[in-house]
């Protein structure tokens, strides 16, 4: 049995005799005020507080955090009060111990309540001195080693808050031994039989991969060693609810999460990190993508490491992680590692930056606190607060999908399936339709509404957050404007070989390899594009391929073949573009202006924007397909007599005509009459004449204008 004189040999290592023997005196008051109470299981009470004063000189905590540890449950659980502690002990370990201790002066109807009151007033205290959060996080370990003589409902209940709470509270603080353990044990009480087998499977696994594993870890430590390198290798082991967490949320059987093998390197300094991973990266290929820096940029909690993914032997990936001997204190023990320097006299820049993150998240929970309106919502919003990575919604069937905070409903629909994201129109949440750029919240169930013709549209870019969203658009969008170059390219190129009685499909392909190379371009693909793109003139290509042609029998074509239209149907895509300034409508005469980099700008021809009007090689006839079935933006400016219901009776008549309206303003020139600015959506200009037709019917219109420019 652990007794106090043990632990009073293990704070020998790092605390003075004088502060020792105070611990030691707080341990004697505990026994005496706790005599006679038994925990659940049996054993003396005082058992508890002196296991918690131990879980806390692991991790090298000051003697006034051991002090409040053992007195602890002194104020809630004996006749002793605040004030005789402060007295007892001074006021910081009364203050430490009052923080911890939970509101025994006041009955809750509620449970949830009672949890929410106690957790605030916990805050309070936090504010005022970071300590009392470790010392509760130590309380609640020990009490989760112990849960074994509860009842089961009891046990869950425990479980789920700490799962909840308290392991959050300790990944946000950077305490992953206790985080780690925390949710294990969590784990253990909630699904003991999921539990116990996967930790029998675990178990089984690591007697199977022993001499890989030690293969592979001996093979990075020569590599280490070969380039005189300080820096030792070690296994890393996966958690229970880690790899629980991955098979559900990833679909993954248990042998495809055990694949991974896991190795840390400790070395001693920031610029041996780099050099190891340099090492690791000439010894086994990395994996694209896999590569994480939290040197450069630290996570949250003051996290510090490299994160690398490789390709070991026979295909087997290896996560590696590459941190100081520092960084892996502070990865273990976060905040608490701010004593852990204090206690050696010495101060750390890690240790202290974390210090200062800890004490600027206990700012916000305080603003939190003053601008909730009770105590349920206060710890509704720390919740969400403790998770700010990540969010989690549900797919129609249930599955949980796991996003970054601020994700769409666009970096959901990539997240399921590229295709699905590629080919995605609209989306319900929670049953209701909303916007593509809708942000996400955990909790909500998201459809995503596809069609097989769509494509995606570049101004999501604008909202999306994941990498894997950002990165598929931006690859579907550069393949559709290649397609779409490509043929504009092809149609540009035909039209100016038209004068040569000859077409790229007539052309001998002898003749298109042999022009490659005076034409700088390495493909007939990558030829077609750049006149697509507007970064080669047609003319001018076509002529070089006429004289690579050396005597070919075409001669120059009828003045009426050279003026041949390039045909436009308004489907072309990204690479056909039509002008804002004068909205081109299907039965318009129209002309293209071929803009580098943006393609085909289709104008009306007596748009007074229209840029170098004379040039032939940019500015070129255009003609309408016979075959139209696209709608186009159209301005009119109506000046009307102003009345009560005036937009509506617009608006129901566009829509009768089969048109939609895209944006409608109303200026008021004087108090009888209004200008009515309307952009709608046409299928043509017969289209359109219907319903300035139809407008014109209306009582006291004065003038319809179509908008030029």
């Amino acid at each position: 049995m652990f007794t106090i004189d043990d632990l009073a040999d293990r704070l020998g290592g790092y605390l003075p005799p004088d502060e020792i023997q105070q611990v030691k005196r707080a341990f004697y008051y505990a026994e005496q005020a706790h005599d006679g109470q038994r925990r659940r299981s049996g054993e003396p009470y005082v058992t508890h507080p002196l296991a918690v004063a131990n879980i806390l000189a692991n991790m090298h905590m000051d003697h006034q955090s051991l002090m409040a540890a053992m007195l602890h449950d002194v104020i809630e659980d004996t006749g002793v009060s605040k004030k005789a502690l402060g007295a007892q002990f001074g006021e910081p370990v009364a203050e430490l111990v009052d923080g911890v201790s939970k509101l025994t002066q006041i009955t809750f109807e509620d449970k949830a309540v009672a949890q929410a009151e106690n957790f605030q007033k916990m805050v309070l205290a936090m504010s005022r001195d970071i300590r009392v959060i470790i010392v509760k996080l130590a309380d609640r370990l020990h009490n989760m080693r112990t849960l074994g003589a509860l009842r089961p409902d009891k046990k869950r209940r425990i479980a789920r808050e700490t799962l909840e709470i308290y392991a959050r509270i300790a990944g946000r603080l950077g305490i992953n031994t206790i985080r780690v353990e925390l949710e294990d044990l969590s784990f253990q009480a909630i699904h003991p039989m999921r539990s116990e087998r996967i930790k029998r499977a675990v178990s089984n696994a690591r007697g199977h991969r022993r001499s890989a594993m030690r293969e592979v870890q001996a093979t990075l430590q020569k590599s280490v060693d070969d380039e005189a390198l300080s820096g030792t290798v070690v296994g890393r082991q996966k958690h229970l609810l880690s790899i629980y967490r991955k098979m559900r949320d990833q679909r993954k059987p248990f042998a495809e999460i055990m694949d991974v093998f896991g190795f840390r390197i400790i070395t001693e300094d920031v610029a041996s990190c780099y050099r190891i991973l340099g090492v690791v990266h000439n010894l086994y290929k990395p994996v694209p993508g896999r590569f994480k820096d939290y040197i450069a940029i630290p996570k949250a909690n003051g996290y510090q490491s490299l994160h690398t993914t490789l390709f070991g032997a026979r295909g087997m990936p290896i996560e590696v992680q590459i941190r100081t001997r520092e960084m892996e204190a502070m990865a273990n023990n976060g905040i608490a590692a701010h004593w852990l320097y204090k206690a050696g006299q010495t101060s750390h820049p890690i240790a202290e930056g974390s210090h200062a993150r800890a004490r600027a998240w206990v700012k916000g929970l305080l603003e939190m606190q003053r601008h909730a309106g009770d105590s349920l919502e206060f710890i509704e919003h720390v919740k969400n607060d403790l998770f700010p990575d990540d969010i989690y919604v549900f797919t129609p069937k249930g599955d949980i999908m796991e996003l970054p905070q601020g994700a769409t409903v666009i970096d959901f629909a990539y997240s399921v399936h590229t295709d699905i994201g590629n080919n995605c129109i609209a989306c319900r949440i929670d049953r209701h339709l909303a916007p593509l750029s809708s942000r996400l919240e955990s909790g909500q169930t998201l459809e995503i509404i596809t069609a097989p013709g769509a494509r995606p549209n570049v101004a999501w870019l604008n909202f999306v957050t994941t990498a894997k969203a950002r990165s598929a658009i931006r690859h579907a969008l550069k393949h559709q404007q290649h397609t779409e170059a490509v043929i504009l390219g092809r149609r540009l190129l035909n039209k100016a070989l038209a004068p040569f009685n000859t077409s790229l499909e007539e052309l001998d392909p002898a003749v298109l390899n042999r022009a490659f190379e005076p034409l700088d371009a390495s493909s007939e693909e990558e030829l077609l594009e750049s006149l697509g793109l507007g970064t080669r003139v047609a003319h001018v290509v076509a002529q070089r391929l006429m004289d690579v042609a050396d005597g070919h029998p075409g001669e120059r074509a009828s003045e009426e073949a050279g003026q041949k239209s390039v045909v436009i149907s308004g489907s072309e895509g990204m690479v056909t573009n039509f002008a804002r300034c004068c909205h081109p409508l299907p039965g318009d005469a129209v002309v293209g202006h071929l803009s580098v980099g943006k393609g085909l700008v289709v104008h009306r021809a007596e748009c007074k924007n229209l840029v170098d009007r004379d040039d032939p090689d940019k500015v070129f006839a255009l003609e309408w397909s016979a075959h139209i079935d696209e709608d186009f933006p159209v301005a009119l400016r109506i000046e009307i007599e102003s009345r009560r219901g005036l937009v509506a009776e617009l608006a129901g008549l566009v829509t009768d005509a089969d048109a939609n309206i895209e944006r409608i303003g109303i200026e008021e020139r004087d108090a009888r009459l209004a200008t009515v600015n309307l952009t709608l959506s046409v299928k043509g200009r017969v289209h359109l004449a219907r319903i300035m037709k139809r407008i014109r019917n209306l009582p006291n219109v004065g003038k319809i204008t179509r908008m030029a420019n």
